[in-house]
This record gives structure tokens, C-alpha cells and sequence, in this order.
């Protein structure tokens, strides 16, 4: 298709997020394929170069083992194979992606600067690429090298040792998904059902899904697609009926031992169940591939000598799972069937019932998922998805010998597991449990049960509601450790203070906790220790010898660390051990300097194809079995490489009502508006708003982009850094225009401009003050029916003191609220807590409601801008608050927004010449970095 041929419309909301139009769905596929690579074409790129193992020419050395994974594994041509197989309307609607992506490229897709900094031009994509970059995303999503693992414990350890470690381990995506039903289950509080959840893959920048809304005249969706796919495979909504997948945490790939040798003229051969077979060989760039009648040798060869370590001449000589002439070859339906599902793609942008849904998911191949969906005519679906084949259930745990038959695969398992909505309510958290037949490690049950708990609170649940499930950061599998915590006897001092913390905490890991942070780095000393004892001495060695793609499985540490429960409630270790690890863990950690929050430990570590060394990224509520889970590997480091990848809510009783949200932004070019602007409302759980109708959007150019603003580019290095989803505005030496001197600027996309000013107690501030605490709304403050003079002189004071500040905010040029910040220790609230260093208090009233203010999202914006202003623009380390513990909406918006709640107290009375405060009851909040 010719980019001058193909009549399309793109239009984009608030947050850049792509909302495409065309006259038919080929036409709609260009129209996705071109924007997506004028938002993503260095991503684009880059999976382009991992699905063909050349990334190591734009990224670097560090890339090669991956490369040398990506041939041996032959991804590109398994990707062609499945193209070729492609039914012609599946394959040309396929064919009509690829050419957008080549008319975008060719236009706009070498924009991000990445392309400069890493000395490379945009490459050409193939019809089938994108069957090459699905499969390379999701090539190691069913975390087969974890049989590797099993298979050294059980010849090292035993077979009785592999359960000791069996979770939701490293590698591996796990995802959160739940439905409440409509009406008639009494669930859906607008009379539909909502099916929200969010992925957990590892976040990367750019994001691995991308918001679109595709329409023409069969079918309108919004979802979230994976940036070089086309249509909206994971999680979408046509209007009619909407999905969600989870992992299902199935065993659809294998691994079998072979045994190898050459014959003349450079040929090889592999013992099969019929004796010595012929292997497909060939050298692409200096690897040798090899394929027998099982699948790819990704590991060995015929050449393997048993020397472990990497061999001279760049070969993986490992010598610890195989011996000399042995290799494993990796055997996955895609290869075997010619099959990655991608007929399901078109078919499910075209659903309007969850039995079309149903039908789609049919033709779904890999990665094997649990499914959810709902209808507007209250049906509702539940099932597993994907090819799985059937076999020995040996071939599930372990490496297995290629020369035995009863390892052979005999077909597909059919009917995939499905169940009914019972009770209005269905959860899907990667736990043991619809797909249970069909694996052998699932997560453990904490996230499911939890989410049902939740669930089960409450009759009714709004799209907008689902915030509250999102960001629960309960950690119920801190139970074991806190319970030998407890059985600790004998501890003095500072580490005898710690355990009785510990002991009362609430089991929270929120951002701002120090008691979290405490905890952590006592499981880590308990990792560590762990990791170190003798019995498990024969495994703490095994990663280096393998090939490096599979390191991260055969990891000692992080097998511990997601293992830790069941080691710490197991017969491996003897109590009397158990026990002394955890003290020393405890005296270890009451030594070191107290007030760390877990926020401070646990922050974003996103993965970038080129890193960017001066990135500052934000601190994280959860842990990893957190409903909210941002995962790290304790005892090896409390960062976060992986959690949600995305939010979404939808509503089946009125889509516009849906809600959604990406970690980053909308666009993957560093320094357009949309980069990183969806990053504070992640953070603080909230969802952007679903919008589909096209007079609401902007519509642009379909190659027009906001890559730069600047044509001199941002001189800040910092220009892209978490706290911002705005460009902030920096105080101009020569002063402001503005009539009002102020103190601090910001902009946010989507509302305009934020300025501080000190608020004017001799001016017409205090007109527009009095009007507001006039207000019944503002009874809290305490100046209900108080006159002008009344509220001027009280601010006249306040202004008069070092150590309280009131600012008027302005939204372009508009007062919409009156902030205060106030030194705690020289406030009645000292008296009521232990002031820290870095302490500010603050108080909001925010004005009548209209204009902007009435706009949603509106306080969350301005609460974002306070925040950053506080913390950043004058360097204090924790936010301090004190509203009225009558005033349940306010308190509600503080724990919306991060705060932790830190029980009430009452704030005795006080008489000052100019104003008399009487006693407060209040609620006590924290925010920390």
C-alpha cells in the first residue's frame, strides 16, 4: 500500500494517545502501523534487530548473548514460517501494518535521538516482522529455562528439593485481572460489568503497550497493543464486550538432552527414539545452528567437550546439565504448528459478544493465558487460551532424553480448562488454579486472595473505583518471617526496638513506610544467609556456566528470595537455623542508620535499550506478592525492574467511563510532552479517562509529531525525570510579566499553567480568600462568618512569620486554591508527633468547584504540582498533614494520593493575639519521597 493511497484520520486526547479512523480495516492497520512508528520507531527498531539477533549493532556488546539466543533459536525464521501459513485476509491485513510502519519510518520513525546517539539508520521491516517481534517478546515469557533449574536441583538436591522453590520466580510475567458483573450479579455499579486488572512485565521505556483507539465502519476499540503488532491482542473494548488475559503460567515448551556428532562434509546427527537422525546445520554470522527432529539446540552442540564455562572460539562449552557431544534443544508449538495465533488479532477487534470472544480466543496460540471477558448483554467468559501439547508430564519439570519415545509429544490439549462467574466476581492472578492442569509452578495464592477480599467489601464497583484494588500493598507473605520474628527471644537495645516494630506493623509496603523499609532489609539479611548455607552449597554456582540469556533462572539468590516462604516453613533448614538467621538479620539491620522509608530502597528501574545514566526515577508502593506488585529481587536489590505495565478498567455499561493508564506516556521520543506524562498518575494509581468520541480529540496530521518542541532541544539533562508531567517552568532572571511575583511554576498538559504566589494579605487576595472560607464547604478551616478585616489580619500574622508561608495558586492567571506550608516543630502539631529533619507541613483549600477545577483529574494535577514544589522546589524530604478528622472526603484524598495515614490525634488549644485556635481532632498523614 502506498502512503498516498491509504485515506486515513488521526486524532489525539490529552495524553497524545493515538485515536485512528479509517474507511476500512486494512486502511486501519496502515493507519496503526505508520503512527506507531512515528511514536515508537526507536522501539520499533530495536525489536526489529532482537527478533533477527543483530541488536548488538545499535545497543552494544552487552546485546550479544541475546543475538547468539535469537539465531540459534531461529525466531525470524519460525516468524516467517507462521506468516506463510497466514490465511490471505489475516496476512494481507498483517502486510498492510507493515507498510504504515515503512511509510512512518520513512517519514518520521528516526525523530528520537537514540538513532544518533547509537549511530544507526532505520532499517526496512519484512511483511512477517511482526510475527518476529510477538515472538520474540514472548519467547521466554513461559520461563522454560526454568527446567534447567529443576533439572540441577534434582541432581543435585534430589527430586524432593524442586518444591522448596517452586513461585512466581525470576523471569517470569505474572499479571493481575478480575470481572464484577453487571446488574445482576449487583457488582457493576452503572448497571455493566467492569473487568480491570494490569500486567506485570518488566517496565521498559518505551512502555510495551501502547494506548490506541482504532475505528472504521466494522468496528471501534480502544486497548492496549504491543508496539510493532497489529490490532489489540491482550486487553481490549469494542464497545459491546470487552477482555483481559493474565499468564497462565502454563508448560507449552520443552527442553530435551541430545546427543550429537558430526559426519563427513560437516554434517550432523542426533540420536532420536530410532536411532541417529539427520540435523538441519548452518552458520549465520559465525554461530552455528543446529536443529534436530525435536527443535533448536540452544544450548551445546556437537562439538560440547565438558569443560564448563564459555569455550575458546566463542563457543558455550557448559558442561554441567549436558556432557561432550550433548546439546538441548528448545522445542515450542510456534515451530512445530507454523502457529502464533495471529488470525485471533482481527477476529477479536471485530467481537460484540463474549461467544465472539470465545471463538477468537480459539485461534490464540502463544503465550497460553487466562481469560476474561464480559458483554453488554451480561455474558460473561472465563478459560484458558493458547496451544498446549500434550506429553509426559515429566517433560513439564525437567530437561528429558531426546532418544526416549515416551517424551515425544501425541497432540494438543483440547478443551482448553474454562469455569463459570460465580458470586458476580472472578479473579486471575497467575495462582494455581483454572490452569492448574496445564503447569507446574504458579504464584502464590496472596494476589487472588486478595483482590477477591477487596472485591468482596464492597457491593458495587465503578471503572473509577478500581484504583483501590490496583495499589493494595497488603503483604500477606511477610507472615512466615514476622511470625520467626516474633519466636525471636533475647534481643536488647535498638535491635529489641526494631522487633517490636516489626511486630506492630501493618504489613503495608507503602512508599512513604519506614517500618516497610525495616522489613526488607531484614528479609534480605534472611535471603542473604540463606543463599550462603552449606546445604545448598551445590547449587550456588551454576549461572556462570551456562549461556548468559539464562542466567537469571539459575540464579541461587533469586531463587531464595521468591522462594523464601516455603524455605522458611520447609524441613530444609532446621528451626534452630532458622531462628539465628533471622536474629542476626534483625541485629544486623537495628545497626544501621534508622528513617530509611521503603520508597527510598525500592524505586523504578526501568529496562532502556540504551541506558541513560543520569535518569532519576521515583520510589514504589508494593512488593512483589502486593496486589500492587513491584517486584524486586531481595537480598540482591530493592529496585524494581518489573510491575504493572499498564491499568485498565473497563466499563460495560458506558466505555467512555473506562479508565487507563501506562507507566511512562503515550510517546516514546524523549522530549515530547507525552514521553513521560502518564508517570505521576501511575504512581499514584490514578487512571486516565477512556475517551472515544472523535469531537472531543484533536485532530493532527497523521505525520505530524511533538518529538520536539525545542528546536535547540530542552538544555536541562534532567528534562525528562519522573516528577514532571508538565515542562516546568524555571523562575526567568529578569522576573515575570505577570503582575504577581510568584514563587513556583508549573505546566501540566491538559489543564495549562500552576504559579505560586505569596498570598497578599493587603490586597484583593484576601477578597478572593474571605469568599472562600466563607463558604459552608470550608467549615473545617475554622473561619466560617468571620468579616474580611477578620480574615486579613489573620493572614497578615501568618505573614509575618518565618516559619509559615501562604501561597495563592493561580491556574492561568485564575485563583483556584490557597496552599500553606508551616514548620512543623514550630507548630501545636509538634506536640503530637516526633518532628523529623526535612519535615514541612502543608494545608490545601481548594476553591469552588468550575472552570478547570471542575475538570476530572483536576486536583490530582494540582496536588502533583504542591507535591513537586514542596519536595523539590524546596528540598524538604516528607510532607506533613493534619486535616480534620471530620473532614472524611479530605482524608480520603490524602490516601488517595499517597499519604500514609498515621491514626488521629488532637492538636491541643492555642490563643495568640490574633487568632485563637481551638482544640483539633485530626488525622495525622505522611507523604515521603
Amino acid at each position: 500500500m502506498s502512503g498516498d493511497s491509504v485515506d486515513f484520520d488521526v486524532f489525539r486526547d490529552d495524553w497524545g494517545i493515538p485515536h485512528l479512523r479509517a474507511g476500512d480495516a486494512v486502511s486501519l492497520a496502515y493507519a496503526q502501523g505508520c503512527v506507531t512508528a512515528v511514536d515508537r520507531g526507536w522501539q520499533l527498531e530495536v525489536e526489529r534487530h532482537r527478533m533477527l539477533g543483530t541488536s548488538a549493532g545499535p545497543l552494544g556488546e552487552q546485546a550479544l548473548a541475546w543475538d547468539r539466543f535469537a539465531r540459534r533459536a531461529r525466531l525470524a525464521d519460525t516468524a516467517r514460517r507462521c506468516y506463510e501459513a497466514l490465511d490471505d485476509e489475516t496476512r494481507a491485513w498483517v502486510g498492510a501494518y507493515v507498510d504504515g510502519v515503512n511509510h512512518g519510518l520513512s517519514q518520521l520513525g528516526d525523530t528520537a535521538p537514540e538513532f544518533a546517539r547509537a549511530g544507526v539508520a532505520l532499517g526496512r521491516w519484512e511483511a512477517w516482522t511482526p510475527l518476529g517481534v510477538w515472538l520474540g517478546a514472548h519467547v521466554l515469557f513461559a520461563g522454560f529455562p526454568a527446567k534447567l533449574w529443576r533439572d540441577e536441583v534434582v541432581r543435585r538436591l534430589g527430586a524432593d528439593a524442586v518444591g522448596l522453590f517452586a513461585t512466581d520466580g525470576p523471569g517470569t510475567s505474572g499479571s493481575n485481572g478480575w470481572l464484577v458483573e453487571g446488574a445482576a450479579g449487583a457488582r457493576g455499579a452503572g448497571g455493566g460489568a467492569v473487568v480491570a486488572g494490569d500486567p506485570h512485565r518488566f517496565i521498559e521505556d518505551p512502555g510495551v503497550y501502547q494506548q490506541v483507539h482504532l475505528s472504521c465502519p466494522e468496528f471501534d476499540v480502544v486497548g492496549l497493543a504491543v508496539p510493532g503488532v497489529p490490532g489489540i491482542g491482550h486487553f481490549g473494548h469494542t464497545g459491546k464486550v470487552a477482555w483481559a488475559i493474565t499468564n497462565a503460567m502454563s508448560d507449552y515448551q520443552d527442553l530435551y538432552r541430545e546427543r550429537l556428532r558430526r559426519t563427513g562434509g560437516g554434517g550432523v546427527e542426533a540420536l532420536g527414539p530410532d536411532g541417529w537422525e539427520v540435523a538441519h546445520v548452518h552458520v549465520e554470522d559465525g554461530v552455528e545452528v543446529v536443529e534436530t527432529e525435536r527443535g533448536v539446540v540452544i544450548i551445546g552442540g556437537p562439538d560440547e567437550v565438558g569443560s564448563g564455562g564459555e569455550g575458546e572460539g566463542g563457543g558455550e562449552c557448559i558442561g554441567i546439565g549436558i556432557g561432550e557431544g550433548e546439546g538441548i534443544s528448545l522445542r515450542q508449538p510456534a515451530r512445530v504448528y507454523g502457529d502464533l495465533g495471529f488470525a485471533a488479532l482481527p477476529a477479536l477487534l471485530r467481537a460484540r459478544t463474549v461467544a465472539d470472544v470465545d471463538r477468537a480466543f480459539d485461534r490464540w496460540a502463544e503465550p497460553v493465558n487466562v481469560v476474561l471477558a464480559a458483554d453488554t448483554e451480561g455474558g460473561t467468559l472465563h478459560r484458558v487460551a493458547g496451544t498446549v501439547p500434550v506429553r509426559d508430564p515429566e517433560n513439564m519439570v525437567r530437561v528429558v532424553p531426546a532418544w526416549e519415545e515416551r517424551y515425544a509429544w501425541r497432540g494438543t490439549y483440547a478443551p482448553m480448562p474454562r469455569a463459570e462467574v460465580e458470586g458476580g466476581i472472578a479473579v486471575m492472578a497467575n495462582e494455581r488454579s483454572l490452569a492448574a492442569p496445564l503447569g507446574v509452578e504458579f504464584a502464590p495464592p496472596h494476589r487472588a486472595r486478595r483482590i477477591a477480599e477487596l472485591l468482596d467489601g464492597r457491593p458495587k464497583w465503578r471503572a473509577e473505583d478500581m484504583s483501590a484494588v490496583h495499589m493494595d500493598t497488603q503483604l500477606a507473605s511477610a507472615e512466615p518471617l514476622l511470625a520467626l520474628v516474633e519466636e525471636v527471644e533475647g534481643l536488647a537495645g535498638d535491635a529489641a526496638a526494631l522487633r517490636e516494630a516489626l511486630l506492630n506493623w501493618d504489613r503495608r509496603m507503602a512508599a512513604g513506610s519506614v517500618r516497610a523499609a525495616a522489613f526488607a532489609r531484614v528479609r534480605a539479611g534472611v535471603v542473604r544467609r540463606l543463599a550462603a548455607h552449606p546445604s545448598l552449597a551445590p547449587l550456588a554456582d551454576l549461572a556462570p556456566a551456562y549461556p548468559e540469556v539464562f542466567r537469571p533462572w539459575l540464579a541461587l539468590l533469586p531463587r531464595v528470595a521468591f522462594g523464601l516462604e516455603n524455605l522458611l516453613t520447609g524441613t530444609q533448614f532446621p528451626y534452630e537455623e532458622r531462628l539465628a538467621v533471622v536474629r542476626e538479620a534483625v541485629e544486623e539491620v537495628a545497626g544501621l542508620p534508622p528513617g530509611t522509608t521503603w520508597g527510598e530502597l525500592h524505586r523504578l528501574a526501568p529496562w532502556q535499550a540504551l541506558p541513560d545514566p543520569d535518569a532519576a526515577w521515583p520510589g514504589l508502593d508494593g512488593d512483589h506478592d502486593c496486589v500492587l506488585a513491584t517486584s524486586s529481587v531481595p537480598g540482591l536489590t530493592d529496585l524494581s525492574a518489573r510491575g504493572p505495565s499498564a491499568r485498565y478498567a473497563w466499563d460495560l455499561a458506558r466505555r467512555d467511563d473506562s479508565r487507563w493508564v501506562v507507566p511512562l506516556g503515550a510517546s516514546g521520543v524523549p522530549g515530547s510532552a507525552h514521553h513521560r506524562d502518564q508517570l505521576p498518575l501511575w504512581l499514584r494509581g490514578e487512571l486516565a479517562p477512556v475517551v472515544t468520541d472523535f469531537t472531543l480529540l484533536t485532530k493532527e496530521n497523521p505525520l505530524v509529531t511533538d518529538a520536539y518542541e525545542n528546536e535547540n532541544e530542552n538544555e536541562n539533562e534532567h528534562e525528562h525525570e519522573y516528577e514532571h508531567e508538565y515542562e516546568r517552568g524555571y523562575e526567568n532572571e529578569h522576573g515575570y510579566e505577570n503582575e504577581h511575583e510568584h514563587e513556583y511554576e508549573q505546566h501540566v498538559d491538559g489543564f495549562g499553567t500552576f504559579r505560586l504566589t505569596r498570598l497578599d494579605p493587603s490586597g484583593a487576595d484576601i477578597d478572593v480568600l474571605h469568599g472562600w472560607v466563607s463558604e459552608e464547604r470550608a467549615r473545617f478551616w475554622g473561619m466560617n462568618g468571620i468579616g474580611r478585616d477578620d480574615v486579613r489580619e489573620i493572614y497578615a500574622h501568618l505573614d509575618s512569620l518565618d516559619t509559615h508561608h501562604a501561597y495563592l495558586v493561580r491556574l492561568d492567571g485564575t485563583p483556584v486554591a490557597l496552599f500553606q506550608t508551616y514548620e512543623p516543630e514550630a507548630d501545636r502539631v509538634s506536640e503530637c508527633y516526633e518532628v523529623e529533619d526535612g519535615d514541612i507541613g502543608v494545608h490545601l483549600l481548594v476553591g469552588p468547584a468550575g472552570g478547570a477545577g471542575a475538570v476530572r483529574g483536576f486536583t490530582g494535577a494540582l496536588v502533583g504540582v504542591l507535591t513537586s514544589y514542596a519536595l523539590d522546589g524546596l528540598g524538604r524530604k516528607r510532607l506533613v498533614a493534619e486535616p480534620d478528622a471530620r473532614n472524611e472526603k479530605a482524608i480520603a484524598l490524602f490516601a488517595r494520593i499517597g499519604f500514609e495515614l498515621a491514626g488521629e490525634i488532637v492538636l491541643p488549644e492555642i490563643d495568640l493575639p490574633e487568632v485563637h485556635l481551638p482544640e483539633k481532632r485530626a488525622q495525622l498523614a505522611f507523604y515521603s519521597r
